[in-house]
């Protein structure tokens, strides 16, 4: 589900949270009862889960969330707000951005540096704003990858993760020449993340996040994509799916993972394990929706997770995308929509898979 680059989300707090704790990780005594299996590799290996050098989780997944926007409300107040709201400190801390814009912003550098919650700041970043892919892979943006570069140096040294473009397949111009390419998409990856690091950056974790529709994986040119395993880091998957029955995307969690473009027999998940075997896989926007206005119960998308997780070591990370309405103005991907849904979700949240800390 495609959205602007600065993807501001609305997020209206239900009557329901009057009286919720205050964003607090989550204790194991709050876990559902039926999700035991998937907080095995938690409970097993017995220890304090952190995150290691590429940010991957030694154990458990790391729980993170985008809330915020599309009202202008800043992003970090929105995020403490959503944390209150689902129980648990959403680690992961995904915010968006374009151009020359300056950032990671004071506000998120505070969020990354809170002692009491600490989190990893999730930087999205279209880097060709207002040029083309091919533009910036001749380095003809390189003063605006340095600007940001020197910014880093100079007042952020946390380890982060750094996504170029997300779902760069909704921007794709197959024409030869319009620059913007799937191989033009590549060289730009490689070519920002290569000056990056040329530049003394060494605390960008990179991430290359894939748009979650069947549409765009059977493209001819949707494998000239992958910028190649020296330049990235992590795997992403942007992805949704409906709670509504007989609506677009109507599934669970294990939907959202596995679909497959026409004429393929083979799910992303089950692609990006293959062909890329030992990169950690980042959900780094997922959601359950359905039409503004009605009434749907979402338990049914919310209780699919824990299992699908149990099923999948390869994914070390989920970033829910949370919103009343989205760019189109017509779907509502808000954890609050109904008290059940928003009730199966905080049991979610409450399991000990999730208890990673950023270190």
């Amino acid at each position: 589900m495609k959205r602007s680059s600065l993807r501001k989300t609305v997020l209206t707090l239900s009557a329901l949270v009057a009286g919720l704790g205050a964003g607090m990780s989550a204790t194991p005594a709050q876990a559902s009862p039926n999700a035991a299996a998937a907080s095995t590799a938690s409970s097993a290996a017995g220890s304090h889960c952190v995150t290691g050098a590429k940010l991957v989780p030694t154990c458990g997944v790391l729980w993170g969330a985008a809330a915020g926007g599309f009202t202008g409300k800043p992003r970090d107040v929105e995020h403490r707000n959503w944390e209150k709201l689902s129980g648990r400190t959403a680690t992961i801390f995904h915010t968006y951005h374009k151009g020359d814009e300056k950032f990671p912003t004071d506000a998120e550098i505070a969020m990354a540096r809170d002692k009491a919650h600490p989190r990893v700041l999730l930087l999205n970043w279209r880097v060709e704003y207002g040029t083309t892919w091919a533009g910036v892979a001749a380095g003809r943006q390189d003063r605006r990858i340095d600007a940001f570069a020197a910014r880093l140096k100079s007042k952020f040294t946390e380890k982060f993760y750094l996504v170029l473009n997300h779902e760069p397949e909704d921007d794709v111009r197959p024409a030869a020449g319009s620059g913007m390419t799937a191989k033009d998409f590549a060289k730009s990856f490689r070519h920002v993340i290569q000056r990056l690091r040329a530049q003394g950056v060494s605390n960008a974790v990179s991430v290359v996040a894939y748009m979650g529709n069947e549409k765009w994986m059977a493209q001819s040119w949707w494998k000239d994509l992958y910028p190649g395993n020296d330049v990235v880091d992590w795997i992403g998957l942007d992805s949704y799916v409906s709670a509504e029955k007989n609506y677009y995307h109507a599934g669970v969690f294990s939907d959202l993972l596995d679909r497959k473009g026409k004429g393929t027999s083979q799910g992303w998940y089950d692609w990006a394990t293959k062909n890329h075997p030992g990169k950690p896989i980042m959900v780094a926007e997922w959601g359950a929706y359905h039409r503004v206005g009605k009434v749907v119960d979402k338990s049914a998308q919310f209780n699919s997770v824990l299992p699908e997780l149990a099923k999948r070591p390869a994914i070390k990370a989920i970033v829910y995308f949370d919103t009343k309405k989205d760019l189109f103005g017509d779907r509502d991907i808000s954890i609050d929509s109904s008290a059940s849904s928003l009730a199966s979700f905080r049991k979610l949240a409450a399991n000990p898979l999730f208890n990673v800390t950023v270190r």
